[in-house]
């Protein structure tokens, strides 16, 4: 049997540093966002449900669908996103179980499930133990206005979008500390693996 882990934090925590510190040891981790943007494609299940649902003035010209216009269409009605949310969630959960499957089959003996809303979407089901990385408010903040150029409002307006990280730290079965250099978190990442004996 696969053990399946979960891997989440908050917004400009750093959860993509250890992500590729996991794959750099050969591990798998699938993606939720990267399944998210899978299940829409052209021709997917997901795709079709979203067209009839929203019409085709949501569609680019070559017919993939127009994020930004379907995100003006979900940001201001509630309703409209919880029916995209309806569609999309479902459709996400299952090609991240699928890869699940597939790395099984593979002979894989650990996968870790990259959710970046893991607690706010309820979805430690999926998971055996969930590993959190974790900022302080502080460094979250000047680390997100300088990775994406935002001001203080903006980065505090995105911060607060999310369950806050020490919520998620307190739920952890263990907390990966960002706070400081990148050494001092792979030497972390290296604990935690023999701690709950993960090979790939």
């Amino acid at each position: 049997m696969v053990k399946v882990i979960g891997l989440t934090g908050g917004i400009a925590s750093g959860k993509s540093t250890v992500t590729n510190m996991l794959q750099e040891k050969g591990f798998t981790v699938i993606d939720a966002d990267v399944a998210a943007r899978k299940v829409v494609e052209v021709g997917e299940q997901a795709y079709h449900q979203i067209i009839n649902e929203f019409g085709e003035q949501i569609l680019q010209s070559d017919l993939s669908i127009d994020r930004a216009k379907l995100g003006a269409v979900i940001f201001h009605d509630e309703s409209k996103r919880k029916q995209l949310n309806t569609i999309v969630h479902p459709a996400v959960r299952r090609e991240m179980l699928l890869q699940k499957e597939n790395a099984e089959q593979a002979g894989k003996n650990t996968v870790f499930m990259d959710i970046p809303l893991l607690y706010e979407s309820k979805l430690t089901w999926m998971v055996e133990k969930v590993m959190v990385v974790y900022v302080d408010q502080d460094t979250q903040l000047k680390r997100l206005m300088e990775r994406n150029d935002l001001s203080e409002e903006e980065a505090q307006a995105r911060i607060r979008s999310q369950l806050p990280l020490s919520v998620k730290a307190e739920r952890a079965d263990i907390v990966i500390d960002n706070n400081e250099t990148i050494e001092k978190t792979k030497d972390q990442v290296e604990e935690i693996l023999m701690k709950w004996g993960l090979d790939p």
